[in-house]
């Protein structure tokens, strides 16, 4: 039999991941797949840093498992790049995400490959939006006279870059969408909070 792990994720202390567990156990029973662990999570889907789940790549990348079953995607990830990022990590340990709609996000695959490239296209799409927000906030805040420049990063710049890590993005990508240097975006995700950090 093939063997899978269930993953259930909720955003809050007072859901639960009940209905999603039922429904997967449910689907790989009908499926024919082994169910090897559950595993729960509570969790905002748009952080990539998850203990439960970097549990689960684990086992992938162990290959003790050949499946990883989610109710929807979004249960799985909130972010596009997080979301193309594990599922190229889980595609090379040769491990697909399979949802309760019976879709299969295998990047070997056809419907995989193509569901990767809407996929990509999407990301793009929000680091444009990204990046034209950037601009334009900045445009607004020197249309009322308030200075960038290298004396110190504001609260609000460092929040920005903190999110964007919270979701995901790599130290590259947050440095061209809030047009600081990847260096400096390094440094700030890994000092102090962003009250502190804004003192730099």
């Amino acid at each position: 039999m093939i063997r899978a792990i269930i993953y259930c994720r909720v955003s809050t202390d007072d859901q639960n991941c009940d209905r999603q567990e039922r429904d997967l156990r449910e689907f790989a029973n009908r499926a024919g797949y082994e169910i090897v662990e559950v595993v729960r999570e509570t969790a905002s889907g748009a952080k990539a840093d998850r203990p439960e789940r970097k549990k689960i790549m684990a086992a992938a990348q162990a290959r003790k498992v050949a499946i990883v079953l989610v109710t929807e995607a979004s249960r799985w990830s909130r972010s596009t790049s997080d979301l193309l990022n594990t599922l190229g990590d889980l595609n090379a340990w040769g491990v697909s995400l399979i949802t309760l709609s019976g879709i299969s996000l295998d990047l070997n695959t056809p419907q995989g490959k193509l569901m990767a490239a809407i996929l990509s296209a999407i990301a793009e799409f929000e680091r444009d939006l990204i990046r034209e927000r950037v601009k334009s906030g900045i445009a607004a805040a020197r249309a009322k006279g308030r200075k960038f420049g290298r004396p110190g990063l504001s609260e609000s710049a460092i929040a920005f870059v903190h999110q964007l890590r919270s979701q995901g993005q790599s130290y590259s990508k947050i440095a061209i969408a809030s047009g600081i240097s990847r260096t400096k975006v390094y440094q700030l995700c890994h000092q102090g909070s962003p009250k502190q950090l804004s003192k730099i």
